[in-house]
């Protein structure tokens, strides 16, 4: 019975590592893998169907500063900005104290990888201290027959403040807000999706009072005025 049990472990493991690890180079696969082991949260979430062709979606996926504008312009809260680093990774902030930096470490048709690293200062989610983290992020997205559609699946990893005793006791609060705030974001970017896909004319004014150039820039060749 003893060798059994190292063997049930071993399986049980297996099962709880994302499939997709095996995919992803050796750097990001190491410091995914890092972070599902520390995980002191998973989460995921799906979207109801809207009325947004895949490539639609797949443009603004690829256009971060773009999506953070017309987010901006739906109203949403908080009114995130994007911006784009010099290595390829983009980064959202609220200007109030939260903000993260997401990395693309894989893509494929229909699914997308990122590695995260998230901040909210003290205050933000109403906690007397700093929340940092960094998360893995496996987004899957198709269109089926009641149209576009997605599946998300998050590791959260904490930083070591989080982890101290005095912050022990919001852990639970914690992980609730985050759970709450990653469904929130992915309902709305998918909405957004929808409401750029069924008139995209609507954007284009608001787009240029913003004062965005590149978000201006971004969305006239993906959605050519006439």
């Amino acid at each position: 019975m003893r060798s059994v049990f190292p063997a049930l472990l071993a399986l049980t493991l297996q099962a709880q590592t994302p499939a997709f690890l095996g995919q992803l180079s050796p750097a990001a696969q190491a410091e995914a893998l890092d972070i599902v082991k520390r995980a002191d949260f998973v989460f995921e979430t799906r979207t109801q169907p809207k009325q947004v062709h895949l490539a639609t979606m797949e443009k603004l996926f690829d256009h971060p500063v773009l999506g953070a504008a017309m987010w901006r312009y739906c109203q949403f809260v908080p009114a995130f900005y994007a911006f784009i680093h010099p290595d390829g990774a983009w980064s959202i902030d609220d200007t109030r104290g939260l903000r993260g930096t997401l990395r693309l470490v894989y893509r494929r048709p229909g699914h997308r990888v990122y590695l995260v690293e998230g901040r909210a200062e003290a205050g933000r989610l109403r906690t007397p201290f700093p929340v940092g983290a960094k998360m893995l992020t496996s987004y899957r997205y198709w269109e089926g027959k009641s149209g576009f559609e997605s599946h998300l699946q998050t590791w959260t990893a904490l930083d070591s403040a989080v982890l101290g005793v005095v912050a022990r006791a919001f852990r639970g609060y914690i992980k609730g807000r985050q759970d709450e705030f990653i469904a929130y974001i992915n309902g709305n970017v998918a909405l957004f999706g929808e409401f750029a896909d069924l008139s995209p004319g609507d954007f284009h004014g608001p787009l240029k009072r913003d004062g965005d150039p590149l978000a201006l820039r971004e969305f006239e060749a993906i959605f050519p005025v006439k």
